[in-house]
């Protein structure tokens, strides 16, 4: 039987993680975006599994207990894939529902001596830390290792993307705004520090809103954020943000200012809730965006649940060539 045709829109992490789920699926993928993977807001972000509140709270514990299992059997291969300790503020431990879609043991309470200066509780756990610049290359060679193609190629509209001869799945992150007429879409400005490495064990503080505080520590560098500022258009760098974010690095007791490599902004894609669902006036495409701050997170728990239902849907070449005439 010929394997039947998926469009993917879109090469971020979400694009190319479902783009592979569904070759592993069976179907013949072929992948479509504005801009190649490197040009992505999935190119610039710290991409560690962090349990960044998105809605809707069950289906995303699901996505992330699937990703989280799916990175840490990559780790053993994968470029840019590894577990690390990470350690994460919290205010109230019956508001982490998170720690419930991890294995038994992973997660543990901080002790005193471990928590930064000014930190009154954390949880650590063992999680995947992606490197983007090593793990996205290494995805999309594996999707056309596999067999699958690449296009550059811009949409203006959602029936432009619609008129494609095969399923779609729209995974334009914050282009969908446009292409969908999305208004709960909107921008989440994130700006983060690329510093030489440093010698500290990885951490995020969420708790206060408009002050998102974290280290991760890469391979050869570190990654110091952040700002999670919603509706925020600007893409430029704000040294009155770098001037805040190494401040309250100050203020977790850490000593000499780390030598800065390059600032990041980045827009991630924000909405009520994450949009995962059919087209209801264009059957053929499913959309798969709007995973705001956690998208290595919950990318292939929503890839491979993608696949799953295209894989079960009645949705067919010939009911779409049927809608054309």
């Amino acid at each position: 039987m010929k394997a039947r045709k998926v469009t993917v829109v879109g090469s971020g992490i979400i694009g190319l993680t479902s783009a592979i789920a569904l070759q592993e699926a069976g179907f013949d993928v072929r992948l479509f975006a504005k801009e190649k993977f490197d040009f992505t807001l999935s190119h610039k972000v710290g991409a560690v599994w962090f349990p960044y509140t998105i809605e809707p709270r069950k289906k995303v514990d699901r996505w992330a207990a699937v990703s989280y299992a799916r990175y840490e059997k990559e780790s053993e291969y994968a470029a840019g894939v590894s577990m690390i300790s990470f350690l994460n503020a919290y205010k109230d431990l019956k508001d982490e529902e998170w720690i419930h879609q991890l294995p038994a043991g992973t997660v543990r309470e901080a002790t005193w001596d471990e928590l930064p200066k000014g930190m009154k509780k954390g949880l650590i756990a063992d999680v995947p830390l992606t490197e983007p610049p090593l793990y996205l290359p290494y995805l999309f060679d594996q999707f056309l290792n596999q067999g699958g193609s690449f296009e550059l190629r811009t949409f203006s509209s959602l029936e432009e993307i619609a008129s494609q001869d095969s399923l779609v799945v729209n995974c334009t992150g914050l282009g969908a705004k446009a292409l969908c007429k999305d208004e709960d879409l909107h921008p989440m400005r994130g700006q983060i520090l690329r510093a030489e490495k440093l010698d500290i064990p990885s951490f995020a503080d969420p708790t206060q809103k408009g002050a998102l505080s974290y280290i991760i520590g890469r391979s050869s560098d570190s990654i110091i954020g952040g700002t999670d500022y919603d509706q925020d258009w600007n893409e430029e760098e704000d040294p009155e943000d770098t001037s805040r974010i190494l401040s309250r690095l100050r203020g977790f007791g850490i000593g000499e200012p780390p030598k800065i490599l390059e600032t990041v902004v980045g827009l991630r894609p924000k909405r009520s809730s994450v949009r995962f669902e059919f087209d209801r006036d264009f059957p053929s495409v499913f959309h798969n965006y709007g995973h705001g701050g956690a998208g290595y997170t919950v990318a292939w728990g929503c890839a491979l649940e993608l696949a799953q239902i295209l894989g079960n849907s009645k949705t067919s070449l010939d009911g779409i060539a049927g809608k054309k005439k």
